[in-house]
């Protein structure tokens, strides 16, 4: 059984039509190497020009009509019928490349922050999740937990009249990147997972308020006072006001303080 279905149109994904998103696309991928593996290539609007930067290029597509127009059309592309969440991405570098149906961006992201390998994912999703997932206005909890691996940048805003059929909403044009030089060792990974998924929920008025109900002692109080006038941060600030570096910073501070996971 597929993870995703169709709705009006196959598999529920909006083909992009716009040449000039095209070439935009196009563009981010040639400032990166090595090998392209690309999310539901749909009728190859963006597989065509990836074909084209002498690369090795991977399609895969939930679509079986899809895959053998594709096939046909590229024969020196790899078009592969799949479903994208299920399919095993190479431990070796290579770069990600989709125009996601805007109902499984999550799924798909949350795929992609645990495969190892890919270096470069440029992605068009939906406007106020690219916005989001970038932390433009507020970060979500998932990219908060990812922050010190992967670096996310917001490109433009993608009219709905460039797709095909045309969406009730925007998109939005990301690109992820994995942090040559992480914030945290990845042995904290799950500890620092476990700290963003408590802290960001938590009760409080803000950032301190939170953290002091987790460490509840006047010399932990003291020094996250101090850590937040340092970072120029108040204390009504709340979780998602905090960028890459602070959450880092906040971690190894609750670390510090004596904060462990919750069964350890």
């Amino acid at each position: 059984m597929p993870t995703y279905r169709g709705g009006r149109h196959e598999f529920g994904q909006n083909f992009l039509v716009d040449q000039k998103v095209i070439a935009n696309i196009t563009d981010l991928v040639k400032k990166t190497i090595g090998p392209i593996v690309e999310i539901g290539p749909g009728g190859g609007a963006i597989t065509e020009p990836l074909s084209r930067l002498g690369r090795e290029v991977t399609a895969i597509d939930i679509g079986p009509k899809q895959v053998r127009r594709l096939q046909g059309k590229l024969p020196e592309v790899a078009a592969i019928n799949q479903d994208f969440l299920r399919y095993r991405l190479p431990a070796s570098p290579h770069v990600i490349v989709g125009n996601l149906p805007f109902h499984i961006t999550t799924a798909v992201l949350r795929k992609l922050v645990h495969a190892p390998g890919w270096t470069h994912a440029v992605l068009l999703a939906q406007w106020e999740v690219a916005r989001r997932r970038a932390g433009v206005g507020g970060a979500t909890m998932m990219t908060a937990q990812c922050w010190p691996w992967f670096e996310f940048r917001l490109h433009s805003r993608v009219s709905s009249r460039a797709f095909k059929p045309s969406p009730g909403v925007d998109g939005g044009l990301m690109i992820i990147e994995r942090r040559a030089s992480p914030l945290l060792p990845s042995t904290q990974a799950s500890e620092y997972g476990a700290f963003v998924h408590t802290v960001y929920p938590g009760r409080g008025r803000g950032v301190r308020e939170i953290l002091g109900r987790l460490l509840r002692s006047k010399p932990a109080a003291m020094k996250i006072r101090r850590w937040l006038e340092k970072e120029g941060l108040r204390p009504t600030d709340l979780p998602k006001d905090l960028d890459a570096a602070q959450w880092a910073g906040l971690f190894l501070l609750a670390v510090d303080l004596g904060w462990c996971p919750r069964g350890r």
